[in-house]
C-alpha cells in the first residue's frame, strides 16, 4: 500500500483549518500531520514534521504566505507548497510563484479539486485553479514573464509609500493628492522605483515588493 501524502495546513483561521482537515482526511491517501496559524509557525512545523505538501493561505499575520513559501523552498526544497487562498490579485500570484510555489488554488474550488491539487503537486507537477491559469498565460503572452530579480538598491520611505498606494490601484494623480505631490513627481518616483527593481510596470514592481515583504495588500 502506498504511503499517505503528509499534509501541513497553514491558515490563520482555525475554523478554515478544521474544515479543510475534515475534507482532506476523508481521502484515505492523505494524512494531515499538523496545522499552523502563521508563516513563522508553518516554517517551524515543516522542520519538525517533514510534510510532503504544505497547503497555505497567503494572508496571515506576521510573515505572509509568500515569504513563508520562499523560506520553506530554500530550506526544504523537497517539500511542495500549494497555496489555497481567496486572493487572486496578479501581484500575489506572481510573487508566490517567484517564491517557488508548486500550485495556486482559490478557496472557491471544490474539495475534490483541492484533493486533486494536493496529489498533483506531490507528484512534482503544477496545480492551478482555472482563473490562475488564465493569469499566467496572459502574462506569458505579454512577452514579459515575471522573473525573480536581485535587489541592488533599496527603496526610500517615500518610494515605498508611493508603491503601497499604487498597489491599491490609485492613479498617479490620486497618489499625488493623497501625499501632496504633483502627478508628474509621482511618475518620476515610479520611474526610479522601476529602475531600482529592474521592472517595467506597476504589477511587476508590486510583485517584487510583495515578495520581499516590503508591502502587504489589504
Amino acid at each position: 500500500m502506498a504511503a499517505k501524502i503528509r499534509v501541513l495546513l497553514a491558515d490563520d483561521h482555525a475554523l478554515v483549518r478544521q474544515g479543510i482537515r475534515l475534507f482532506l482526511e476523508d481521502d484515505e491517501g492523505i494524512d494531515v500531520v499538523g496545522e499552523a496559524a502563521s508563516g513563522e509557525e508553518a516554517i517551524a512545523q515543516v522542520e519538525q514534521l517533514k510534510p510532503d505538501v504544505v497547503l497555505l493561505d497567503i494572508q496571515m499575520p506576521g510573515m505572509t504566505g509568500v515569504e513563508a513559501t520562499r523560506i520553506i523552498k530554500e530550506r526544504f526544497p523537497a517539500v511542495k507548497v500549494l497555496a489555497l487562498t481567496a486572493h487572486d490579485d496578479d501581484p500575489y500570484v506572481f510573487a508566490l510563484f517567484q517564491s517557488g510555489a508548486n500550485g495556486y488554488m482559490l478557496k472557491t474550488a471544490d474539495i475534490d479539486e483541492v484533493v486533486c491539487a494536493v496529489r498533483t503537486v506531490q507528484r512534482g507537477r503544477t496545480a492551478l485553479s482555472p482563473e490562475i491559469t488564465e493569469k499566467v498565460l496572459r502574462q506569458m503572452q505579454s512577452g514579459r514573464p515575471l522573473a525573480a530579480r536581485e535587489q541592488i538598491e533599496s527603496l526610500t520611505d517615500r518610494e515605498l509609500e508611493i508603491l503601497r498606494l499604487a498597489a491599491q490601484g490609485m492613479t498617479n494623480k490620486t497618489i499625488g493628492v493623497t501625499i501632496g505631490l504633483s502627478d508628474r513627481t509621482i511618475q518620476g518616483h515610479l520611474a526610479h522605483i522601476y529602475d531600482k527593481l529592474g521592472v517595467a510596470s506597476r504589477t511587476e514592481a508590486v510583485t517584487e515588493a510583495l515578495k520581499k515583504g516590503w508591502i502587504v495588500l489589504e
